[in-house]
């Protein structure tokens, strides 16, 4: 039903679209289709393939407010084959809702009293020019209309209000409002104090249409909490001026008209489409910065793992000394203790000591410190011990990780363990593997976000899930380690059966073959299709499980082996081999060239990790505070969040610095995501200094 609009506003074929819709509602995962179904989406993503679901859902909403609008002009007998045309014939959801709007229910407005006071021919009479009036007709004292200056304001009354619900009037205003409103912000006198963080707003105005998200967003936050007062719109004089232009004609109540447009403007259809503009411009900066959130997640979840190393992880801290354990390959506690290495005396020597100590006796290949509080302190601390060399000392993000510390998943991990304890685990594992951690943490808890909690909370939920999906199933998960809680985000899966395949581990140990998935309460045949090729069994029965072939395409391998007369496994493994294939042969009506180009370069890397390898870095150690800063300086940073105004990078001490999008390179940039990621390492100068604000500006730039 919608495969024709849909192609039409995507620019993609009707097959494409048709294949995706018919998938989908057979209940198939966008990271499935999009890898293991090309065929019927001519190998859309999985970006289009969401797109196509978004768009499908906007058209069946819109037809069913359509429907709602129409049962109910029908039930209150209003309905006319006119009114119904204009319904069908509408094609957004604002002009649904104008046609609608003269018929809605209302509260006790002035017209609708002026009505009651029997006012509605007058008022078609001033309108049409009709003269001479008898107004005597209109004068009645006991509905309230004791004068002819009093039925004539009840007249205006019902024609303000009547030029308010008029769609053309709607539709040209609502143009002018988007394309020549003036968004303008003052800060409230007696908040001027208190909203000093507002201050680049204080005296502020700019085209709506030309307003980036971020502006939007902290102004729309000042006048949510009171410190700013927000106008948008365009001037008085155009806005009256298009009203005149579409009611006014000769007529000789025509001063009586006029004082009808301009209350009509400044007390109905003023403010209504500025609330309609300001909803337009928060929903259009809240889409940008969820989908830099977005990025910026997807980019820190694809983090390069260090891999299965013996960690040693802190949680840095003063007064309550440093929080240590000892981490096993996969991630299992071994130890945990408390040190204070920042106290000095005997403190700092006992804290020595037991690092030694502990270092040797778990074989420690890696350290993981906190970079919250003390942390380069510790770090300094860390490295003047002169461990061995070849253990790594690296600063970890620990944003969230106090967040998952006292979760419910970290509470069922560590039940004997309190939150100090957790917290340093997490730390040490996300080292490990940034993607398997950091999926128990509410993505908006991480600080990767512009504004997230300003934004409307359900899209950015809806936005993050599909990040966290993509990238979880992207990279794989290991069936027989994973936890319930990376588990749940494998397609098809769900925390439900995601607890009872831990559950079947637990009581029968570890999987030999992805077949025995289907021996999982409640996991059937069409959770299986959908999980089966995104999960990896390294060292099972079958060599093909810890690829990511999905189990349907077995046979087909099986078939080609038998054909180039070799044994599976030879089959696998000789590349030689495989080159003796011809693929186009192997097409048919379930399988085509995509799927099977897919096959050879997955058997060609099994099981590959699309992740970069991970690479040390180290900042100056001769920086631990913004005392220790000079303009001018150079040093090495990490970008640790990307907005559309520039980037922020971690230098090594508590407060990020913010290099600004026309700091970012010798040339203009649009979006500095053209220029840097998430976790990349960059060198960074120093160009000013605000200790007051707690704010540093950097720059990338050579000139």
């Amino acid at each position: 039903m919608y495969t024709e609009p849909i192609a039409r506003t995507l620019n993609i074929s009707k097959d494409q679209v048709q294949g995706t819709l018919e998938l989908l509602s057979s209940g198939s995962t966008i990271p499935f289709i999009a890898r293991y179904r090309k065929e019927a989406t001519g190998s859309l993503d999985e970006v289009a393939i969401g797109a196509i679901m978004e768009q499908h859902q906007k058209l069946k909403d819109f037809d069913a407010r359509r429907q709602t609008i129409t049962e109910t002009l029908e039930k209150n007998q209003i309905l006319t084959d006119l009114l119904a045309g204009q319904l069908q014939k509408a094609t957004s959801l604002t002009e649904l809702e104008d046609i609608y709007l003269p018929y809605r229910q209302k509260r006790k407005t002035r017209g609708l009293q002026a009505r009651e006071k029997g006012l509605g021919d007058l008022a078609k009479a001033l309108y049409s020019g009709v003269t001479p009036i008898d107004f005597s007709k209109f004068i009645n004292t006991e509905l309230g209309v004791t004068s002819k200056e009093e039925a004539l304001s009840g007249a205006r009354d019902i024609i303000a209000e009547e030029i308010s619900e008029n769609q053309k009037s709607r539709e040209e205003l609502r143009y002018l409002y988007k394309t020549k409103a003036t968004i303008e912000s003052k800060v409230v006198v007696k908040k001027k104090e208190e909203g000093e963080k507002f201050r680049d707003y204080f005296e502020w105005q700019e085209p709506a249409v030309k307003s980036p998200g971020h502006r939007l967003l902290a102004m729309f936050r000042g006048e949510r909490e009171k410190i700013l007062k927000l106008t948008i719109r365009p001037s008085k004089e155009s806005s009256l001026a298009l009203l005149k232009k579409i009611h006014l004609r000769p007529n000789p109540w025509q001063d009586d008209i006029i004082t009808a447009i301009e209350d009509s403007y400044q007390r109905l259809l003023g403010p209504s489409l500025e609330n309609q503009l300001a909803t337009s411009l928060k929903e259009r900066a809240d889409e940008e910065a969820i989908a830099v959130f977005a990025e910026n997640l997807r980019q820190l979840l694809l983090a390069p793992p260090l891999g299965q190393k013996r960690l040693l992880a802190i949680d840095p801290g003063y007064r309550t000394g440093a929080k240590v354990v000892c981490i096993s390959e996969q991630g299992s506690l071994l130890h945990s203790t408390t040190i204070y290495p920042t106290i000095g005396g005997k403190k700092l020597e006992e804290a020595a000591t037991v690092i030694r100590r502990l270092v040797s006796q778990h074989r420690i290949e890696a350290i993981g410190i906190g970079n919250g509080t003390a942390g380069r302190e510790t770090e300094e601390f860390i490295r003047g011990l002169n461990l061995d060399s070849s253990i790594i000392i690296t600063l970890v993000n620990e944003d969230g990780a106090s967040i998952y510390s006292a979760s419910a998943i970290a509470r069922e991990e560590f039940p004997d363990y309190d939150i100090t304890v957790r917290g340093s685990v997490s730390i040490g594992r996300r080292l490990q593997d940034p993607l398997a951690e950091l999926v128990k943490i509410d993505p908006k808890s991480i600080g990767v976000g512009q504004y997230q909690h300003d934004v409307n909370q359900v899209k950015l939920r809806q936005s993050l899930e599909t990040v966290v999906e993509s990238c979880v199933n992207s990279v794989g998960v290991e069936l027989n380690s994973a936890s319930s809680a990376l588990l749940t985000h494998v397609a098809g899966l769900g925390k439900t059966l995601a607890d009872n395949i831990v559950d079947y581990r637990e009581a029968n140990g570890p999987f030999t073959n992805r077949k025995e998935l289907l021996k999982v309460p409640r996991l059937g045949p069409k959770a299986f299709e959908q999980c089966g090729g995104f999960l990896r069994i390294a060292h099972g029965s079958n060599p093909l499980d810890a690829s990511g072939v999905h189990p349907e395409r077995y046979k087909l391998i099986a078939g080609m082996a038998k054909d180039c007369t070799v044994p599976i496994d030879d089959f696998l493994t000789s590349e030689s081999v495989r080159k003796r294939i011809t693929l186009n042969s192997y097409i048919n009506e379930n399988v085509g060239l995509p799927t099977l180009q897919d096959i050879m370069a997955e058997l060609a890397k099994p099981g590959r990790d699309p992740r970069e390898q991970y690479e040390h870095f180290q900042f100056d150690d001769t920086i631990h505070s913004m005392e220790d800063l000079h303009e001018g300086i150079t040093l090495p940073a990490i970008i640790t969040n990307i907005t559309r105004f520039g980037a922020f990078a971690d230098i090594g001490i508590k407060q990020d610095g913010l290099i600004h999008i026309s700091q970012l390179a010798d040339r203009f940039v649009k979006d500095p995501g053209e220029i840097v990621k998430l976790g990349q390492k960059v060198a960074v100068r120093v160009l000013e200094i605000d200790r007051k604000r707690g704010r540093i500006a950097l720059s990338m730039r050579k000139s």
